[in-house]
């Protein structure tokens, strides 16, 4: 019974060094043909591209039929926002995403957050 767990361990070691052997190659076969056409990521899988979370496999996405689909379906780019902050020399933010330096610099100072509001 040994013989055979440790041939079974043996031929499962072997799958695996062919399977990460196998792609190997495929994924530099990918990488060729994606710099030979100057594929985008948005190209190949969409403009929302979502990496499956850990312990769930991603589900199969349906081929793309034509690009003129995918135009159709793309939104319009977002605008900048409305500023809700100022610091008085003509620099906005508008609260949303990662604090400009001259905020922090002026919350630093003493400011506070709603000195600094646009009213």
């Amino acid at each position: 019974m040994k013989q055979v767990l440790s041939q079974i361990e043996k031929l499962q070691k072997e799958a695996e060094a062919l399977r990460a052997k196998e792609i190997s190659g495929v994924v530099a076969r990918i990488r060729e043909a994606i710099d030979h056409y100057g594929l985008t990521p948005e190209e190949l899988f969409g403009a929302t591209l979502q990496r499956p979370r850990a312990g769930r496999k991603a589900a199969a996405k349906p081929a793309r039929a034509t690009a003129t689909a995918t135009t159709a379906k793309r939104k319009a780019p977002r605008g900048a926002g409305t500023p809700k902050y100022h610091d008085g020399a003509g620099r906005t933010w508008t609260g949303v995403g990662k604090r400009p330096t001259w905020f922090k610099d002026a919350l630093a100072a003493g400011k506070t957050a709603e000195d600094l509001l646009i009213r």
